[in-house]
């Protein structure tokens, strides 16, 4: 029986009365039944519905008699008007309305008990209230009253980010509405998948979010939409790189980066010197490093060349951590087609400034990008991924997994899959809302007037730390960043770096290689993103370069008094007498600058 066809006109009455009526009447209908009228006539069904009912010594099933069949192709006028049957042991009446009965449109109407004809009454509002003010006492609560704390170490932390010189070189400050996108209410939305395609429902305005977040990204980067994809939810950029080899490869296919301690990333593949796996990239992947010459500091194209078509990569990747040169992306393209792989930049150090245009752009070589976007970015702590798409150029070599028939790129599918179900959950929208912003702000041309700073200010202190004859590897730098080697003064990285904290200096230690070949911890990392943003000008950094300079002679004095560094040294460092002098110049001097996103 179709209730819902337009020709229909029952009306189905459900009496109280366990009784069968046998009445061909139309009783009026009465609070304890339910009517559907339904209009205009509909014809008599041809086949009977039977319906059965329990038997009353709890038996089997039987049908009702035909003549209580719920319809009866009897030809009485009255009969077709009513159609009775039970169900449940109650009465059901199915009765036909006439023509003059029937109405223009249809209706169903379930009268119900008297004690249940109106809604429930409101909740006592007292009561209501009551509720809301339990959820706002815990859900309205400043940190500082929910948790102090907590609230006094961040306050603390705040204080060193104020006081000190920030010269670690992957590191920057955000601005307030960065910090607003990454302590909203977005962190409470759940949206696994893609915008469109999500696993939970709820994620229009969330889609909006991702969906704005890569048009930013492309247009950041002058990419074009048709060329280029991007994927903005892996969390770090070692995330994102290991979701490119994911998606790319098969494990123990083999990938080609930088050595560790010539300047790359572990993310690219590491062992160490006793063939220990350091990154999931070695674990899962046969990694070979090529390096920089130990004479100069370069890389050596012409054994990086050698060692791939060796080697035969999958996957060459340029970029690094700790390189103060440029890259040669047309040299690293040429020799990513010789032995057919496909070529990956790591931009995560340089980002910002290729986005400025202020050095060499990998997009103009490079098959796939990744980088981090809180560094030079000045965005939140997370990874982002380039791809190509479309129409491969007919003079390259056969990439990964494209075949000699096939002529366009395949990556987009197999990183956003890598990245979302094979390697994460849930993307942290608060993240990509706060890059959102801060790639807004990239486009602009502050930010790139920014970059030109950053740069001018690296090559301000690496002058005058050459003035000074420190040794810096390469002797200069092309980007953000330079490589002090701290052997000719007698000094470790990781000693000099203790002595820099304790005067309110934060830089990191690394590793230089030596003449010899042999890996030394000798060196320090000094990046000028941060103090840039903070509004330091070259004339800034040359003070700064006076006071590094003064905490390496304070190292060698302290090494002189204590020998190897000790646990016990490093708790006395505080209050030795020429660190207390410099650390008070080093606060007086960063407190002249202001702090992004705080009014202090």
């Amino acid at each position: 029986m179709d209730l819902s066809h337009p020709q229909s006109n029952l009306t189905l009455n459900f009496n109280s009365s366990s009784s069968t009526t046998t009445s061909h009447s139309s009783p009026p209908p009465s609070h304890h039944s339910i009517s559907l009228h339904l209009d205009p006539p509909l014809p008599p069904p041809t086949l009977p519905l039977q319906l059965l009912e329990p038997q009353s010594n709890g038996g089997t099933l039987d049908p009702l008699p035909h003549s209580q069949s719920l319809f009866n192709n009897d030809t009485d006028d009255d009969d077709d008007d009513n159609q009775e049957f039970r169900i449940l042991g109650h009465s059901m009446c199915l009765k036909r309305r006439r023509d003059s009965e029937s109405s223009s449109s249809s209706s169903l109407s379930i009268p119900l008990p008297s004690s249940k004809r109106f809604p429930l009454p409101p909740p006592d509002s007292s009561d209501l209230d009551a509720r809301r003010a339990a959820v706002r006492s815990w859900g309205n609560q400043p940190l500082q009253i929910a948790d102090p704390d907590v609230y006094a170490i961040m306050e603390q932390e705040k204080k060193r980010q104020f006081k000190g010189i920030e010269l670690i070189a992957s590191e920057n400050f955000v601005c307030r509405a960065v910090m607003e996108a990454l302590g909203s209410h977005l962190t409470n939305k759940y949206s696994e998948g893609m915008p469109g395609a999500r696993y939970y429902c709820g994620n229009r305005y969330i889609d909006e979010i991702e969906t704005l977040c890569c048009e930013r990204a492309l247009k950041a980067f002058n990419l074009d939409p048709k060329c280029w994809g991007v994927n903005v939810q892996p969390y770090s950029c070692t995330s994102a790189n290991f979701a490119v080899y994911t998606g790319l490869l098969l494990p123990g296919d083999r990938i080609m980066g930088l050595d560790t301690p010539s300047g790359g990333n572990t993310s690219h593949g590491y062992y160490t010197p006793n063939g220990k796996k350091v990154s999931g990239a070695s674990i899962f992947f046969e990694s070979l490093p090529y390096k920089v010459n130990p004479q100069n500091g370069y890389i050596d194209y012409d054994k990086l060349d050698e060692r791939a078509l060796d080697f035969r990569p999958k996957i060459i990747i340029c970029g690094g951590s700790s390189y103060p040169r440029e890259w040669d992306y047309a040299r690293f393209r040429h020799i990513a087609d010789k032995c057919g792989a496909v070529l990956l930049c790591d931009m995560a150090q340089i980002s910002g400034l290729i986005a400025a245009k202020e050095c060499m752009n990998p997009f103009d070589y490079c098959d796939i990008v990744t980088s981090t976007t809180h560094k030079s970015l000045r965005g939140p702590r997370g990874g982002i991924i380039f791809y190509r798409k479309g129409s491969k150029p007919r003079k390259r070599g056969t990439l990964l997994s494209q075949g000699h028939e096939s002529d366009q790129y395949d990556f987009e599918e197999k990183i956003n899959f890598a990245v979302f179900p094979s390697l994460q959950g849930g993307p942290h929208n608060n993240h990509i809302a706060a890059l959102a912003i801060a790639l807004k702000q990239v486009a602009t041309p502050e930010y790139k007037a920014y970059m030109h700073q950053v740069k001018k200010n690296a090559q301000a202190l690496a002058s005058a730390l050459l003035r000074r004859k420190c040794r810096l590897v390469t002797r200069g730098t092309d980007n953000h960043l330079i490589l002090w080697d701290l052997r000719p003064l007698g000094l470790t990285g990781k000693f000099y770096e203790k002595v820099c904290e304790a005067c309110h200096i934060t830089l990191n230690k690394i590793a230089i290689f030596g003449d010899n070949g042999t890996i030394i911890p000798g060196g320090v990392r000094i990046g000028t993103p941060a103090m840039t943003t903070r509004g330091c000008l070259e004339a800034d950094f040359e003070t700064m370069a006076e006071f590094l300079f003064r905490a390496a002679q304070i190292a060698n004095t302290l090494q002189r008094e204590h020998g190897k560094l000790q646990k016990t040294v490093l708790k006395g460092f505080e209050s030795h007498r020429d660190i207390v002098e410099l650390r008070a110049r080093v606060e007086a001097f960063a407190t002249q600058f202001a702090l992004p996103g705080f009014d202090i």
